[in-house]
């Protein structure tokens, strides 16, 4: 059976490991999932993420989870555009979450960025997701 929303399973997976208190976590591989591990590792809530294969062959993502004196570091990790309610925004509409401190992931022509970085190039896209 397909899955309706990768990125959302994505984003349940790093929730759960961290909740759990796992070092890594592991999930099926796909470029939307690369460029939001690569946005995650660039604003400094995840360590790493390689690319590998499993049993089968088929290839996937292990995502070394961080950590602050044992409390992780990802507070809220939630998906904005679900795939039954898609959500954008123009460039300079697009949210601060928790004032500035949190990063909103945005979909853009460009490519997949931070909210900041997609205000700065004045590009707006699909709201992706939100992490503090």
């Amino acid at each position: 059976m397909s899955m309706s929303d990768p990125l959302g399973d994505m984003l349940t997976r790093i929730r759960n490991g961290q909740s759990a208190g796992l070092k890594q976590v592991a999930c099926p591989a796909s470029k939307m999932r690369a460029s939001v591990l690569a946005v995650l590792k660039s604003a400094g809530y995840i360590r790493d993420y390689k690319e590998g294969a499993n049993d089968q062959g088929h290839k996937g993502f292990i995502i070394d989870l961080k950590y602050d004196e044992g409390r992780p570091v990802i507070k809220v990790l939630q998906r904005v555009s679900r795939p039954g309610r898609r959500v954008y925004s123009a460039a300079q509409d697009i949210p601060r979450f928790y004032n500035g401190l949190g990063v909103t992931i945005v979909s853009t022509p460009r490519g997949v960025m931070a909210d900041q970085q997609a205000r700065e190039e004045n590009v707006g896209g699909e709201l992706l997701c939100q992490v503090f």
